[in-house]
């Protein structure tokens, strides 16, 4: 059995395979790539479920089940935001860095400026969508809260991570091992509850490749 990861990202697709052979054996994970589909997907919902929809069903279309994810930070001061604009927050609030982790952050920074500590809360979210060859679908998430400093620290991690202090491990998400973080991380909750619904729903799919 088969299903279509929407990415190109070969880090998310060895995450993916890893976990679901802990579960599904059966399951073989394939990119986008591997199934001929080109092009890049348009992005244009305004949640992180519409943003994994788009992607999970344009992977469908490869007559496989497809799977698509979307992530970011939401602050609670700011409404939200980034959210699903995480990855190009910087471009969308002054017009440079696209894509630029430094750039997202002093914007991010500069709009908390004089929020104090206790209302600075944010989670990253990440959501996984699965869409089967019939239609159905189904979409699950991932959490993890915490705390945006007014400084960096740590040097690990990536995006946001210097800034998201976690309070159980006291220390931002760039200061703790890979280990740590993927026992706590918003992605690592959010693949560990697709595989445990994949599952589930397997068992009321029998028609898929």
């Amino acid at each position: 059995m088969k299903l279509v990861l929407a990415s190109r990202n070969p880090k998310k697709i060895g995450e993916l395979r890893t976990l679901l052979a802990e579960t599904l054996p059966e399951i073989t994970v394939l990119s986008l790539d591997d199934v001929g589909l080109t092009g890049e997907i348009e992005e244009t919902g305004e949640t992180f479920e519409e943003n994994a929809l788009i992607k999970a069903r344009a992977a469908a279309t490869s007559g496989y089940i497809g799977v698509g994810d979307d992530s970011g930070l939401t602050v609670d001061a700011l409404g939200g935001e980034p959210g699903v604009y995480s990855a190009r927050y910087a471009q969308i609030k002054t017009g440079v860095g696209a894509h630029d982790d430094g750039a997202n952050n002093r914007v991010l920074l500069s709009l908390l400026e004089n929020v104090p500590i206790e209302r600075r809360g944010a989670s990253f979210v990440s959501t996984i969508a699965c869409v089967f060859p019939n239609g159905k679908f189904f979409t699950v998430r991932g959490e993890v809260k915490g705390t945006i400093l007014t400084e960096y620290h740590g040097s690990g991690g990536f995006g946001y991570d210097p800034l998201f202090y976690y309070e159980p491990y006291g220390k931002t998400l760039a200061e703790v091992t890979p280990e740590e973080k993927n026992a706590v991380s918003h992605r690592g909750k959010a693949i560990r509850a697709f595989a445990r619904r994949l599952k589930a729903e397997l068992g009321k799919e029998p028609e898929t490749k």
